[in-house]
């Protein structure tokens, strides 16, 4: 492999001439320089579409790449590693990096070494490079990334000519078909914006936000690690494994701390057991004090200790370093996300801090032959490596010298018989298999795809110059081999790769040094050994990180709203025999642990007014008290709304259930399509007699009874209904009782009726009952002596009232803790309120009568309709004089 690349000490060529051409025409002249982004941009797009012609000025010792790394190759890859960090100030680069940096961007020249010298794989083919310095800043890889589209920006230079008449001899730029890279989501997510413009596909080594997973948005991207939603999902399962739930979580503001929390934070949701006390992000530029604040809200919710963490290695080493000013040594928990993984950057002299960490990393082994590689690289032999200078004097400590520039006395002078591993400490950067492995999975595409395309042919064929870009990436999907650890890469649908994580903890003491040891891995489902953890100062038993801390006996568990983890301890209002706590309403609902089912019930109450009124009216037989059938048929169904408050307490069962839908309903059914005949009977006698003395139909007692039958019967087949559709039955609700461990689920036994199906059942005697308080308005003015009008009118106006009361507490409760409570005895207490009203309104005024006035108690005899008609008009003739101010007495004889 040759290399066009600079040397150490100098920028790279440019892809421009040196020289400057004029056009015929007047002059006008345009630069294409890196100083600006946009300008540039638009530019491009422009020349991309077709503009007119212009001159192209190229100023001497500019150069269009300033700082990359070009190998020259029959194809090209391209590749976008952090070199250098984000620059302070302002300034787009910082210091070297060296592990993120060099070592990764070292994997990328490993593998073309090993890729060109194997005869195998793509044979009589050189791949090539441009490889790109991103300074860990969205913006500015973007502005480096437009060096990999410049070869498909076409432009016309037919008008262009050198001031001598010759045309001039522009240097067109290499085609970038691949890029590797970038490090950081944010980047990732930057530069696929404009690869997908030009359909350049993008396989990233270490990018692992959520959102990364649109294939629709970021159909050009794929990467050769998991997404981090199988991280939060791995992270999870350890949070649940170690018996927490209550947590916080702590984001490093971007797209890869924020995309990470909000997948954890979903997937708990979803899953249920675990609480998220708080959500805290940390600033991409945080102020002085920042991170002592962040300590300080953490601590508000003190028994959250595990704390979720999703964060750069500078943020990960300012958090424990507050912890540590605020002396909460070996308080929070960190489960820490795969930029934590196994470094040791972020834990330098805070190991007690970090004691007890439990963090995650994608499945990796240390590639032997890059070890072998990378500890070999010398001043001389990786002149191609245009950052290898400044590299080599970061990791000696020393300054090499420069012409015309005088060394620093106080600075060891760099020999260049230095080597890495000897004289320096050198360990593996923990994503150099991935490198490997995206070089090699876009090889690989490139070797499938000139088989199909160019059979039998050495080199590149004509169907492969250029490479399609949409064709590339449907080999780069299609590929699955064996990567550098052993393990296959492959990719899904979305581009993503599988998700396999290695497990460790952070330990002092169980070992004879200090440092990460694995405790488990996760490929799917977790495979976590307990019994290998420890926690702070040696400490083997699990701390706790729970909201509420399990009740005292005598005590009752008062749940939070909206938090099922977390609960408050108060005391019992009632307590069994055997000291185990009740409440007033327990006795509705039946708690059981998993197919273990404990009834618990209590006697039934009693309701002496009912059964004194029916006794009355049977035992003297109330010839006065209105139609016999229809006072017994009303009286029915007020004991069937009496009776369903015993069904609503009693043990759920099949029969439970079933006698609960049909009677929770039917009593009102029947107690108000009775006012509703009686009500209506009475508005049209009268309202017949006001106009002739033919009495209307259906008002004999055989007539009122079949009328309300018929209106009963509508609330019965609907029951029927409802009971072939859905047959009762009971069900377990665990919602109300969640658990931070599913092996001790408990739940509550109850009927399969929701929240709406008790309304339907009682939608239609609240349409009855509206009805009946209609024609009882309209019947007001009746006579009272001819009709029951007035307090069937004043028990509907007091009905109305309490299930209008009803209706907002029912469904205002629906998110309470105590909502089983609350609901039910709502729904008991208006059912009972009604029938205490019907039965007290219209009943016992005639019990009065019946026991204490006898004499009034006696058969009158049969009014004809055309006394009941001059009834009704001369009340209506009263009515008329009244409102004329001339008030005349009705006519009160019989």
């Amino acid at each position: 492999m040759t290399s066009s690349g600079p040397s150490p000490s100098s920028p790279s060529s440019s892809s421009l001439p040196p020289h400057r051409c004029h056009h015929p025409h007047p002059h006008v002249s345009f630069w294409i320089g890196p100083s600006s982004l946009w300008p540039r941009l638009l530019l491009s797009l422009w020349l991309w579409i077709g503009g007119p012609p212009v001159q192209v000025s190229a100023a001497p010792h500019q150069h269009f790449h300033p700082h990359s790394i070009k190998l020259a190759g029959d194809i090209t890859l391209g590749g976008l590693f952090p070199i250098h960090s984000r620059g302070p100030h302002g300034l787009p680069c910082g210091e070297l990096k060296k592990e993120k940096g060099v070592h990764r961007m070292e994997a990328m020249l490993y593998a073309l070494d090993q890729i060109n010298s194997d005869p195998e794989l793509l044979p009589n083919i050189t791949l090539g490079a441009r490889i790109l310095d991103t300074c860990s800043r969205d913006t500015y890889a973007l502005e480096q990334s437009l060096t990999f589209v410049q070869a498909l920006i076409q432009k016309d230079t037919s008008d262009i000519r050198c001031s001598n008449g010759e045309p001039p001899i522009i240097r067109k730029p290499e085609r970038v078909v691949g890029v590797i890279g970038a490090s950081a989501s944010s980047v990732s997510i930057m530069v696929a914006n404009i690869l997908r413009l030009f359909e350049i596909p993008q396989v990233s080594y270490a990018s692992t936000a959520p959102e990364l997973s649109d294939n629709n948005r970021y159909d050009f991207f794929s990467r050769v690690v998991p997404p981090d939603s199988y991280q939060a999902q791995a992270m999870l399962d350890i949070v649940k494994a170690l018996g927490w739930n209550y947590v916080s979580t702590l984001a490093s503001e971007g797209n890869y701390g924020e995309s990470g929390v909000e997948a954890f934070m979903q997937i708990s949701r979803e899953a249920g057991g675990v609480c998220i006390a708080q959500s805290v992000k940390i600033p991409r530029e945080p102020t002085a004090g920042e991170f002592d604040k962040i300590i300080k809200r953490l601590m508000e919710t003190s028994n959250a200790r595990g704390v979720i963490i999703f964060a750069n290695e500078d943020d990960i080493k300012r958090v424990l370093l507050a912890a540590k000013r605020a002396n909460l040594t070996g308080h929070f928990l960190f489960v820490g996300s795969d930029s934590w993984g196994a470094k040791s950057s972020p834990i330098t002299e805070l190991e007690d801090v970090a004691e007890g960490a439990v963090t995650i990393l994608p499945k990796r082994v240390s590639i032997e032959g890059f070890d072998q590689y990378f500890v070999s690289r010398s001043l001389e032999n990786n002149r191609r490596n245009i950052w290898f200078n400044e590299f080599w004097e970061d990791d000696f400590r020393c300054k090499l010298t420069r012409p015309g520039i005088k060394l620093d006395p106080d600075k060891k002078k760099c020999t260049g018989e230095e080597r890495i591993g000897r004289d320096s400490s050198y360990e593996q950067e923990g994503k150099v298999q991935f490198v490997i492995d995206a070089v090699y999975a876009v090889a690989y595409a490139l070797h499938n795809m000139h088989l199909d395309l160019c059979p039998g042919s050495s080199g590149v064929c004509s169907n492969m110059d250029p490479v399609e870009g949409r064709l590339l990436l449907d080999y780069i999907r299609a590929v699955k081999f064996n990567g550098s650890a052993g393990t296959s890469v492959l990719f899904n649908e979305n581009g993503d790769a599988p998700g396999r994580y290695d497990i460790f903890q952070f330990q002092m003491t169980n070992h004879s040094l200090p440092g990460y040891h694995v405790i488990g891995q996760w490929t799917n489902n977790l495979k976590l050994n307990l019994d290998e953890m420890q926690w702070s100062r040696g400490d083997r038993s699990v701390p706790d990180s729970i909201c509420s801390f399990p009740c005292r006996p005598g005590e009752r568990k008062k749940m939070v709203k909206g938090v099922p983890c977390c609960w408050h301890c108060e005391e019992c209002t009632f307590r069994s025999t055997s000291g185990v706590c009740t409440s007033v309403f327990s006795w509705w609902y039946v708690i059981l642990p998993v197919g273990k089912p404990l009834p618990y019930c209590v006697g039934l109450h009693r309701h002496p007014i009912l059964p004194t009124v029916v006794i009355t009216f049977i035992r003297f037989n109330a010839p006065r008290q209105g139609v016999v059938e229809t006072q017994f048929v009303l009286l029915t169904g007020i004991f069937l709304i009496y009776l369903i408050t015993f069904l609503m307490i009693a043990e759920p069962g099949a029969v439970a259930c079933a006698f609960r839908r049909l009677l929770l309903g039917l009593g009102m059914a029947i107690t108000y399509s009775a006012m509703l005949t009686k009500t209506n009977r009475i508005y049209r006698i009268f309202e017949q007699g006001k106009r002739s003395v033919t009495p209307p139909k259906f008002i004999s007692p055989t007539s009122q009874l079949i009328i309300t039958c018929i209106l009963i019967s509508v609330q019965v087949l609907g029951v029927f209904v409802w009971f072939a559709v859905v047959p009762p039955h009971t069900i377990i609700d665990y919602e109300e009782l969640r658990p931070p461990n599913p092996d001790q689920a408990r739940g509550i036994l109850k009927c399969d009726m929701s929240d709406l199906s008790i309304i339907c059942c009682l939608s239609y005697s609240i349409v009855l009952m509206v009805t009946c308080t209609v024609y009882a308005v309209k019947s007001r003015g009746v006579p009272e002596t001819f009709n029951e009008a007035k307090p069937i009118g004043f028990t509907m106006y007091t009905t109305c009232i309490i299930w209008l009361a009803f209706v907002p507490i029912f469904f205002g409760t629906a998110q309470s803790s105590d909502k089983m409570f609350i609901q039910t005895a709502t729904l008991t207490v208006s059912m009972s309120l009604s029938a205490f009203v019907s039965l007290g309104m219209l009943y016992l005024p005639k019990v009065y009568v019946i026991i204490f006035h006898p004499e009034q108690n006696v058969q009158k005899r049969k009014r004809s309709f055309k006394s009941v008609a001059e009834a009704a008009r001369v009340s209506q003739k009263s009515n008329e004089k009244q409102n004329g101010e001339t008030r005349i007495e009705p006519d009160r004889s019989q």
